[in-house]
């Protein structure tokens, strides 16, 4: 699994048992073990999931298509209902930041090419900086820059362990884990 380390580009690569309820591997809260998944925004593809520890959320996910260098979807959450929202708030509105928490939803929407907002810096800042709050204060994530770290989670060029479309990837072996 990738451990993100705080106001790092790199990770670590770890190797840990998963939880397992009912057959199914599962977030472990209870040692901020939490599920990542990069959904694919250029053709339909599966979902590629991993682990991934050190992102400190409590409850809820985040999303985000600003993701280096390909620009899926990468998002982290505590249970797969709220991943599932936080992800789609971001197709909905055609690229952004989002957070999804039961029934609280919230999105920065990007929706030149993803990445970039037609509204002016002033708003969008505001805007990010109440996102960056509240996945801080709201979902409890340890992080200095929650959405910065998500976002060089898919950054296949940085050591140790990322994630990409096609699932987890090995940047000290460049190859992707079978």
């Amino acid at each position: 699994m990738i451990e993100a380390l705080d106001g790092q580009l790199i990770t670590n690569k770890l190797m840990l048992h998963d939880v397992v309820s009912d057959g199914v591997s599962v977030p472990d809260l209870s040692h901020d073990i939490l599920k990542i998944a990069v959904v694919n925004r250029y053709r339909e593809a599966p979902v590629a999931t991993a682990w991934i520890k050190n992102f400190g959320l409590k409850r809820g996910a985040i999303a985000s298509s600003v993701a280096h260098d390909s620009h899926n979807i990468v998002a982290v959450g505590t249970n797969d209902a709220d991943l599932c929202a936080a992800v789609n708030l971001v197709i909905a509105h055609h690229g952004g930041v989002s957070l999804a928490d039961g029934g609280t939803h919230r999105v920065l929407p990007l929706p030149i090419a993803g990445i970039m907002s037609d509204a002016d810096a002033y708003t969008v800042a505001d805007a990010y900086s109440a996102m960056d709050r509240a996945v801080k204060e709201d979902l409890g994530s340890t992080l200095a820059a929650p959405y910065m770290t998500l976002s060089f989670m898919a950054l296949l060029v940085i050591p140790h362990l990322k994630v990409s479309d096609k699932g987890l990837f090995d940047a000290d072996a460049f190859s992707l884990l079978t």
